[in-house]
């Protein structure tokens, strides 16, 4: 099999495929066994009726035509693999030639070409030459006493009070709303907190200011039910109005909320937490600023035909199709995710990175939380749908940003140098990983044998 490739975008190639008569021989067979299974010959068994016969009342041509149909899937796949192409979509494909139309003529090839759209090649910056500034890990006063604050709310008890509402009271509410002289909707004794926003627009400002039997009315935009969208008038009333009481920062709270005896060691240990959360959230932020750069410094053509079929899915299933200005976000949005999935799957690849099973293992588990799904039988599912090749590409990608992490310069506001290695790991961990995989995989094939014998 011959093939070649012209460029005819930085997105899009067209292959060119010349199949010999000979190679294209094995579909031909198949093809008589197929046909002649589902045809009725007086005199012949079906799944016996010799290819001359076929031939006859069938018509050679429609015997090319099943082979070719058969056939141009393997061929195709084949001639990306020899042109070490990447595509990103479903090829548009044109039969140009067909071999032997003629009983047995077998001549002649078959030729087709396919216009498919692939990932760009791209020139990555130098990563060494790369410095990226994230914030310090030092945790203030200010970060402790609002994490002691918050336990101190997971035990604080609501009391009720005879002044005014204000933010962080909580509020018993009864709402009814109407759009002109149309009753709407209504609910009963629902407890709100001021300023959670979690309601109705304007709530909190209608709220803030009542007593206990007050009632107000205020106009917004219903948030669901049949009338979402509309506008309508809601007349609320205070059923009752609560205040949170905290429990006094003290020994006494250590002992209750924690394993610690005392209130310096329970705020040591918070100290610890946030610690923890900053240098996580150091991590995080070198990872985005390192994609900002490297989009920045790259140029990434985005395969418009890629864009516009997830674009269109999208908005089919959200059955907004002819919402234009949806359209246009969800394009955008669009063509963000595809622009940095080519970028990390190229970084992917310069970088050589490879996925260990562990790291797979343990993507997919994560995955089936999220999920809600018990890990087995959700890597049991992945696989049967033919995605763990797809699941891997997405641990690659994450991958690669750990590892190009290694090479960049990392430093905190003042200049100090940052170490992320407890978050991205090193070349020494990868290799212990790799060498597992292959331990595991020889004693896999040990097994396989000793079960034979």
């Amino acid at each position: 099999m011959k093939s070649a490739v012209e460029t005819l975008e930085p997105t899009k190639v067209k292959l060119t495929i010349e199949v010999t008569y000979d190679e294209l021989r094995p579909s031909i067979e198949h093809a008589y066994q197929h046909i002649a299974e589902q045809v009725t010959v007086p005199g012949f068994r079906k799944g016996k009726v010799p290819p001359r016969i076929i031939d006859q009342r069938v018509g050679r041509p429609a015997v090319i035509e099943h082979a070719v149909n058969e056939g141009l899937g393997g061929f195709y796949a084949q001639a990306v693999r020899e042109n070490k192409l990447r595509p990103m979509g479903q090829p548009e494909v044109e039969v140009t030639k067909v071999p032997g139309l003629v009983a047995g003529d077998e001549s002649g090839e078959l030729v087709f070409e396919a216009q498919v759209e692939v990932r760009p090649e791209l020139t990555l910056p130098e990563l060494d030459a790369i410095a990226l500034t994230v914030d310090g890990i030092e945790v203030s006063d200010e970060d402790v006493t609002e994490r002691l604050d918050a336990l101190r709310e997971r035990f604080g008890t609501l009391v009720g009070v005879d002044s005014p509402a204000v933010e962080g009271n909580f509020v018993v509410v009864d709402l009814v709303a109407s759009i002109g002289d149309e009753q709407v909707d209504q609910v009963s004794g629902v407890s709100y907190q001021i300023g959670s926003g979690n309601m109705l627009e304007g709530l909190d400002e209608a709220l803030t200011g009542l007593s206990a039997g007050e009632t107000t009315t205020f106009e917004t935009v219903l948030a669901g039910g049949e009338h979402e969208g509309e506008k309508a008038q809601v007349t609320v009333t205070a059923v009752s109005v609560k205040e949170r009481q905290l429990p006094d920062a003290d020994d006494d709270f250590a002992q209750l909320a924690s394993e610690f005896d005392t209130l310096d060691e329970l705020t040591a240990d918070l100290r610890e937490q946030a610690a923890r959360t900053n240098a996580s959230n150091q991590a995080v932020q070198a990872r985005d600023l390192l994609v900002e750069k490297l989009v920045e410094a790259t140029e990434i053509p985005i395969p418009a035909g890629v864009v516009e079929a997830e674009v269109h899915r999208h908005l089919e299933s959200e059955n907004r199709l002819a919402d234009d200005e949806h359209r246009a976000e969800v394009t955008e949005q669009a063509q963000t995710a595809l622009r940095n999935q080519i970028l990390l799957d190229t970084l992917a690849e310069t970088l050589e990175v490879k996925v260990s099973q562990a790291e797979l293992v343990e993507y997919l588990v994560s995955a089936s939380r999220q999920y809600g799904m018990d890990p087995n039988t959700f890597i049991k599912t992945i696989d049967e749908g033919g995605q763990i090749p797809a699941m891997v590409a997405e641990v690659a990608r994450s991958k690669s940003l750990a590892v190009a992490l290694r090479h960049v310069t990392i430093t905190d506001g003042d200049g100090g140098a940052v170490d992320l290695s407890d978050f991205i790991g090193s070349d020494e961990d990868d290799a212990a990983d790799e060498q597992d995989d292959v331990a595991a995989q020889a004693a896999a094939v040990a097994d396989a044998a000793v079960a034979e014998n």
